[in-house]
């Protein structure tokens, strides 16, 4: 079981981490959302969760729950400009089909 980060992730994140007093590293996870049935939860962790699984990419720690574990086993957390534009793109080998939009995502554990 694993979920990384890319070198550009790690570089945003660490920028994000100095900026938030208390932050111990990012909290990745999921929430039932959308017409597929999850959407991405990403935030600076300030407190350990009691069943957290904790990954660690250059020294940054994720913080994924056991609830999301799961579904984001695998993923690949890449940060990416592109002009005007930057975001957090998610490599996640478990999704089986997302909806139309792009929020939300389907694993093939839930389309069994």
């Amino acid at each position: 079981m694993a979920v990384t980060l890319s070198p550009s992730a790690v570089d945003r994140i660490r920028t994000y981490l100095a900026e938030t007093p208390g932050g111990i590293g990012l909290r990745f996870g999921v929430r039932k959302s959308g017409c597929s049935g999850f959407a991405y939860v990403v935030d600076i962790a300030k407190a350990a969760g009691p069943d957290d699984t904790i990954f660690e990419t250059d020294g940054v720690a994720v913080r994924v729950d056991a609830h999301s574990l799961p579904q984001v086993d695998g993923t690949v957390i890449d940060f990416v400009s592109q002009g005007l534009n930057q975001q957090f793109v998610f490599r996640n080998p478990r999704v089986a089909a997302e909806c139309g939009c792009g929020e939300s995502f389907t694993t093939d554990e839930q389309a069994a």
